[in-house]
């Protein structure tokens, strides 16, 4: 069965589309509402003629397709796609940078407590991310001193003849050797840590006024003393907290700057309305990539995202916005155990409220309670002013990386390529670590 067969056959139902070349590797994934019409859309006369859908269906030589129950699912499923084939036709995530959790082993026979930059599905409970990154580190040494939680990579699974320097100076309970706690004290200070990473510091704190109070009646007035200054701990983290509630929500922030087939993303994260940390993102040639068959605007958007009429931009008009950050913002969020509360963008794209829908009915399922992710496009006030930051920001980016950086390379290829006598400048250099 050929390619045209092929895609006749295709039903219209929802789901997702994968673009095969000669050689059977993924080179495009897509969504869609209607499989059927979205995969013939491609090989209509107008489309063909675009040369970035002509590059695609040049290439392309077979199509598969899954069917799936409803738009969101479509959704998720084109996300991890994406994330596992790399299709060169897709704008994909390039950007290694990433944020700290607090892990709590909630797997192990003596739980431990400590900072990772790495997500598994080990049973674990993870918290995070944090900005600043130093702040998970913070958290876990105040887990440390306050609730005797260690981070060590002793083998927990049996006795050890003494302990280490962490028990003598108060930072742990000493489950590696026997006799310095019981499995009731150790599991008592894991609930604690759960808690407190939960977030639940007036049920932690009603917890340990009750503990005092045993410990004073049974007059074990030093263990009620300990508790006493946890307590004290535990209600000032939960006043900052309160602070910070109140000066704003917590909220992610994008500008852009596109020019020349190159782009420049800058990524505020705000925490309890203030910037704590950024991110930033670039892509070269996305011209080429962009498959944009549903966009039926029409308009570019450059530097700030202020419309532009395509034939005033030139080869800018073939970049799309709106497709550019529905793409980022799945790979982004879908599957993160953390999203903000709002996300702040320069344009709108056509699925955005279904991905509104999605990140807040996962969030509420791994919370336990409702979560709503708002995902807005301000167009005055303050929200606006900060997306304008942001986007004066990636302007910056975008002249450090493209502007400065882009001649020095190009210097650095001339001068290799005459120092080597090469036939053409090189494009790549690899190196081995031994």
């Amino acid at each position: 069965m050929d390619l045209q067969q092929k895609i006749r056959s295709i039903p219209a139902s929802p789901g997702v589309y994968l673009y095969k070349n000669a050689e059977g590797q993924v080179i495009y994934v897509g969504k869609a509402k209607s499989l059927r019409h979205r995969v013939s859309s491609y090989f209509h006369e107008g489309r063909v003629a675009d040369a970035k859908t002509g590059t695609l269906v040049r290439e392309a030589v077979d199509v598969d397709y899954i069917v799936v129950a409803n738009n969101k699912e479509a959704l998720a499923l084109e996300n991890h796609l994406i994330k596992q084939k790399k299709p060169r036709f897709n704008i994909l995530l390039r950007d290694d940078k990433t944020y700290p959790y607090v892990k709590l082993t909630l797997g192990e026979r003596f739980p431990r407590v400590y900072v990772t930059r790495r997500l598994l599905k080990d049973g674990s409970a993870y918290y995070g991310p944090y900005f600043p990154a130093n702040l998970a580190y913070k958290i876990v040494d105040l887990i440390h001193r306050s609730f005797l939680v260690p981070s060590c990579k002793v083998d927990l699974s049996r006795f050890h003849p003494r302990p280490c320097l962490q028990f003598y100076i108060g930072r742990c309970l000493g489950p590696c050797v026997e006799g310095l706690t019981t499995p009731q004290i150790y599991q008592e200070a894991v609930r604690d840590v759960k808690l407190f990473l939960d977030g639940r510091q007036s049920e932690l704190s009603k917890s340990l006024r009750e503990r005092m109070a045993r410990a004073a009646e049974a007059q074990e007035f030093e263990r009620a003393a300990k508790y006493r200054d946890l307590i004290s701990t535990v209600e000032q983290l939960q006043e900052k907290q309160r602070i910070a509630a109140a000066e704003g929500d917590d909220a992610d922030v994008f500008g852009y700057h596109f020019e020349n087939g190159m782009l420049a993303v800058n990524l505020f994260h705000m925490r309890g309305g203030r910037v704590l940390d950024r991110r930033e993102f670039f892509w070269e040639d996305l011209p080429e990539f962009d498959i944009s068959p549903d966009d039926e605007t029409g308009t570019d958007h450059v530097g700030t995202g202020t419309l532009a009429r395509p034939a005033e931009q030139g080869s800018a008009a073939l970049f799309h916005p709106g497709e550019f950050f529905s793409s980022l913002l799945k790979q982004l969020y879908i599957g993160q155990p953390y999203v903000p509360r709002n996300i702040f963008l320069p344009v709108d794209f056509e699925d955005r409220e279904m991905l509104e829908e999605l990140l807040s009915e996962r969030l509420a399922a791994e919370g336990g309670r409702p979560t709503r992710v708002h995902i807005a496009v301000p167009s005055r006030g303050e929200k606006r002013s900060l997306i304008d930051l942001a986007a004066s920001n990636a302007k910056q980016l975008y002249d450090q990386r493209f502007r400065v950086m882009k001649p020095n390379a190009r210097a650095i290829q001339e001068a290799l390529q005459d120092a080597l006598a090469l036939p053409e400048p090189p494009r790549r250099i690899e190196c081995f670590d031994i």
